[in-house]
């Protein structure tokens, strides 16, 4: 449909934070919002050329066999598409060159990161250069947390905001890079877009609870180098309505969550410069 703001959010296999993201995708403003197993998908029946919009949710794919999100990076980069045989891969890279955006959330990102859709340095698509593993607690971590914005950042996501608290569930979100290169071309590029911090918003933190798993520099979510691909560990899905805060009752909130913010961003991209 012309002029349409269409998404696409998986589930299936795992996935449980299907219909809070789809739900913000509608307060976010898209028009279509369809919801698909990853079955379907990979199965011929929808196809990513239909949609402007990309959503990987949280939960436990494949149970997090092998690592978080590992099983399913393996299958969609072998995968072919029925009837046309099509790799799946191929697939996707065509989406991502036709200026389309991908957001992955918790689980999400854990499965970007392993696929190496981001930060997919020097547009290297497909090598793994960061990855999200066990938190330094060695436990589930179920907290709320202060995040501070790259201003420098490309992300079309995270444009326009500063600071954000949003809530954390994970048990592999310690973020880490595969060399020191690595990390100092993510500082001087931008792309690691989010930090963990304190609820004074100041410098980016490895301080427990603040920075609830330990990762490298404080970051919390980063971008390809086009800032349509972004992957972030915290849930903006989570935090739509102010009641949805755990202190709604005794601060004066907005009504509308901070994280529908991270969602109006894509679609007004979408509306900007793909439509």
């Amino acid at each position: 449909m012309a002029g349409k703001v269409k998404v696409i959010v998986l589930a299936g296999n795992g996935i449980n934070c299907e219909y809070e993201t789809a739900y913000a995708c509608t307060l976010g403003g898209a028009d279509i919002i369809d919801t698909v197993h990853i079955n379907e998908l990979l199965g011929g029946e929808r196809s990513l050329e239909d949609y402007h919009l990309l959503c990987l949710p949280g939960g436990f794919l494949d149970g997090d066999d092998l690592g978080a999100a590992k099983a399913c990076a393996n299958r969609f980069r072998h995968a072919t598409l029925a009837p046309s045989e099509e790799r799946f891969w191929d697939a996707l890279m065509r989406f991502i060159e036709r200026k389309r955006l991908i957001l992955g959330i918790c689980n999400g990102f854990q499965l970007m990161a392993k696929l190496g859709l981001v930060p997919a340095l020097g547009d290297r698509y497909g090598e793994q250069e960061v990855t999200l593993t066990f938190n330094d607690s060695g436990r589930f971590e179920d907290r709320w947390v202060h995040l501070k914005v790259n201003a420098l950042s490309p992300c079309v996501f995270t444009k326009g905001l500063e600071k954000i608290c949003l809530p954390v569930r994970h048990g592999e979100g310690k973020f880490i890079t595969a060399a020191p290169a690595i990390a100092k071309e993510l500082s001087e590029k931008g792309l690691a877009c989010l930090h963990y911090t304190d609820e004074r918003y100041r410098e980016a933190t490895m301080e427990y609870p603040d920075n609830p798993n330990g990762s490298e520099e404080g970051v919390a979510g980063i971008c390809d180098e086009t800032g349509r691909i972004f992957g972030l560990m915290p849930h903006p899905e989570a935090y739509l309505h102010r009641t949805h805060h755990p202190r709604w009752t005794r601060e004066e909130l907005p009504e509308e969550g901070a994280g529908a913010a991270i969602f109006r961003n894509a679609v007004k991209y979408i509306r900007e410069h793909l439509l």
